[in-house]
């Protein structure tokens, strides 16, 4: 006959278990059917093989979570509770029916047992570690600073206290069946005899036996409890990433291997023969496609991408955890509606006006402010533990914004015209490329026609590198030192043009298409195979982006070469440099392509030289404030990122700050000019690119040559326009005709003054 209390157990069981399973499959389906409303993303599907080994290093090896160490080996060992017991939770069921039932292997796999010893013991101190991780960074305690502001604090507190539950409710149940003989493992199993010894011990048949059918009843119930909650919480991306994570890892674009960064992808519409079904950026939620919606219930709300990102950091409105949360909790608000328009609810159809991007007065879901303060540096994407692409539905926004509404910060209109009519942002004639190259002590060979096979490497000046007082120095060092070296090369002086990165970075696709063709077209037409880069926006674009417009080219950044040139003894530093340095990883270069190494081996085979890292370096370096158009629009929120950062550099004692790209050099220099002028940086402070540093090493004592390594000063008449803010450019608005004029350095100097030096 059986026991009152086992009947109840088994109805209580099965009748949640139901439930559990018919709503966790109700949501699961909805959860599918909203995120196919997103625009097809066809190239998610090539290489199955690479997709799943990272699935299974990411998941498995928690590879991107281990970055942070003791929150990481904390959520690995939740994670193998999370796998690892559910044999304990089949063997719950079993022990309704049958005080003495185990998996049918169990009594002769004595490992088996002790695994799910040690595992439940792992789950319940990583959940306890990770408990007062969260408790020690309360919003409340640590205001701005906290990761966690913003995130839904009771979905986490109870998605843990659940786990601290399940593995208690382990070892009571092992415990149990110590007491009553039935255990089928042995004494291994430490804590399980201890909780069946110590707290059990002496108890009668009858009463072990009613104890196991609560506990585990109690173990079901949380467990099916669980599944309840989170089917009716739909946005409850701190349970729900358990599912979609694996998805959203398997499908994340291979930009280099590692990360979810890489090329923008291409709009895929026709600007000269617009269609009525293309779809310019996103200027609704279902523009997106499926697998930047499929990011938006993966979000954990871990706040890693907030605590990186420089413009939370310097007090702008802008957190990536917080565009994701906030996209996703309109998507599915929306969702009745976009599902089925007849049958929505009042409410969804007020969520369906709602602009995607809007003040809080217009109703807005993003607020413009937001996505205008993305430097989009890639820190939140490198960081975000389940490969979420924070950057690319930021930049399809501003697509949205700048190619339909015509919507956009306005100073940052001056650059866009200045690229439309000269071929740079600054608007200067394409002949002022050439003046850099005056008065080297040799020949510059500009490619007119097609580049002989005899020259290895064409030389891609870049914008500021021809036309910026200060990158122009860094660009003649560089060709000083090529020369040294022996390497063959060639320029395309006036015949360049912008590589329209920053058209694209602002949300200008048509720009950039027109500016890429150009320079495509014209690479393919000299031949072009193998080209050196000092810019790593124009490396990443050229190299990246261009074959999307059909140019495919081996591309590399001047700190690559240089290393090489190094390594052949082709360069050998001989002059001792007596400076303590620090280095700015510079975003496209570092996070983008992961270029972290050769500029720190060129400036370790210097001698004299002593580096110094700032506290956040490499993966975790913090940008310069440039990047996404930054360099050309006002940065009136907030500390400026610039000077954050300089800031950084400052604090280690450096009498050199140095990078590896112009903007970073404009945007670093600009900061400690000022620091200067105030007093609180010594004069002797320099900011300077590896090249000159290195060329430092390689000096002859003659003016000439020195004046390459000086940094250059800016001048004073141009670039002070009231209003804008400090390490940005002011730029110059239209001319009276409606025509653009010239913006003034961002550097505060003239591209078009004498160099210093």
């Amino acid at each position: 006959m059986t026991p009152p209390m086992q009947k109840f157990a088994i109805a209580v069981s099965l009748t949640i278990t139901v439930i559990a399973v018919a709503m966790v499959a109700r949501t699961a389906t909805r959860m599918v059917s909203v995120l196919r409303l997103g625009r097809p993303d066809p190239d998610r599907f090539d290489v199955p093989a690479q997709r799943m080994k990272t699935v299974l290093t990411e998941t498995l090896g928690h590879t991107r979570m281990l970055k942070w160490s003791v929150p990481g080996l904390a959520h690995w060992a939740v994670f193998l509770g999370f796998i690892g017991l559910f044999g304990s939770l089949v063997e719950a069921y079993g022990e309704l029916f049958d005080p003495e039932f185990h998996l049918p292997f169990a009594d002769r796999i004595e490992a088996y047992g002790l695994a799910i010893e040690v595992i439940a013991a792992l789950t319940f101190l990583g959940i306890v570690v990770l408990l007062a991780i969260r408790l020690l960074n309360l919003p409340s305690v640590a205001g701005r600073k906290s990761r966690f502001l913003g995130s839904t604090q009771w979905q986490a507190y109870y998605v843990e206290l659940t786990i601290v539950g399940v593995a208690a409710a382990v070892f009571v149940l092992r415990g149990l069946r110590v007491a009553a003989g039935t255990f089928p493992y042995g004494r291994g199993n430490v804590i399980s005899y201890f909780v069946g010894e110590k707290v059990f011990g002496g108890l009668s048949d009858h009463a072990l036996h009613n104890w196991l059918y609560a506990a585990a009843t109690f173990k079901i119930v949380i467990s099916m409890l669980w599944f309840i909650v989170i089917a009716s919480n739909i946005t409850m991306g701190v349970a729900w990433h358990r599912f979609t994570a694996p998805f959203n890892i398997a499908f994340k674009r291979f930009g280099d291997g590692r990360t979810a960064l890489g090329p923008l992808r291409p709009m895929n519409v026709s600007f000269e023969d617009p269609q009525d079904d293309d779809v310019y950026g996103a200027g609704k939620v279902e523009d997106l496609s499926w697998k930047q919606l499929l990011d938006l219930p993966t979000c954990t709300e871990c706040g890693r991408c907030q605590s990186q990102c420089p413009a939370w950091n310097t007090g702008k409105p802008l957190s990536p955890k917080l565009v994701i949360l906030s996209l996703r909790d309109h998507l599915f608000a929306k969702a009745p509606y976009l599902l089925d328009p007849e049958t929505a609810s009042d409410a969804a159809k007020a969520e369906a006006e709602r602009p995607l991007v809007g003040t809080y007065e217009q109703g807005g879901v993003i607020d413009p402010d937001v996505l205008w303060s993305c430097t989009t540096c890639g820190a939140c994407v490198e960081q975000c533990p389940v490969d979420i692409e924070h950057v690319d539905t930021i930049l399809d926004m501003r697509r949205y914004q700048v190619l339909i509404e015509s919507s956009f910060p306005s100073e940052a209109g001056v650059m866009l015209r200045n690229l439309e009519s000269q071929g740079n942002p600054w608007g200067l004639s394409p002949n002022a490329r050439n003046e850099w190259m005056e008065g080297l002590g040799f020949e510059v060979y500009v490619a007119d026609g097609k580049i002989p096979d005899d020259v290895e490497w064409l030389f891609w000046v870049g914008c500021a590198g021809a036309l910026e007082d200060r990158s122009k120095k860094v660009t003649r060092a560089v060709a000083e030192l090529l020369h040294t070296a022996g390497v063959a090369f060639a320029v395309l002086g006036s015949q360049e043009g912008c590589t329209g990165d920053p058209a694209r970075r602002l949300g200008n696709e048509y720009l950039f298409t027109e500016l890429g063709k150009a320079n495509v077209e014209l690479l393919n037409s000299k031949n072009a195979r193998k080209i050196v880069a000092t810019c790593p926006h124009c490396f990443n674009t050229i190299g990246r982006e261009y074959p999307q417009l059909g140019g495919n080219y081996e591309v590399i950044h001047h700190t690559q070469l240089l290393g090489r040139l190094i390594d052949e003894g082709r360069l050998v530093p001989v002059t001792p440099v007596d400076a303590d340095v620090t280095y700015h990883d510079p975003c496209y270069l570092g996070r983008h392509n992961q270029v972290y190494t050769p500029p720190r081996e060129v400036l370790g085979a210097i001698q004299g030289l002593k580096n110094t890292e700032m506290h956040r370096c490499k993966e975790r370096g913090f940008c310069c404030g440039a990047g996404g158009a930054r360099m050309w629009m006002e940065e009136r929120i907030g500390k400026q990122v610039n000077v954050e950062r300089t800031d950084e550099a400052i604090a280690t004692g450096a009498d050199i700050v140095s990078t590896a790209c112009p903007y970073c050099m404009v945007m670093l220099g600009d900061a400690v000019q000022a620091k200067k002028a105030d007093g609180s940086v010594a004069e002797h402070v320099q900011v300077l690119d590896v090249a000159q540093i290195l060329a430092k090493s390689l000096v002859r004592e003659e003016p000439a040559y020195r004046a390459l390594t000086a940094p250059a000063e800016p001048s004073p008449e141009v670039g002070s326009v009231d209003g804008a803010a400090g390490g940005e450019p002011a730029l110059a608005g239209a001319g009276s005709d409606g025509s653009a004029t010239a913006a003034p350095e961002p550097s505060g100097g003239s591209p078009s003054a004498p160099e210093v030096g």
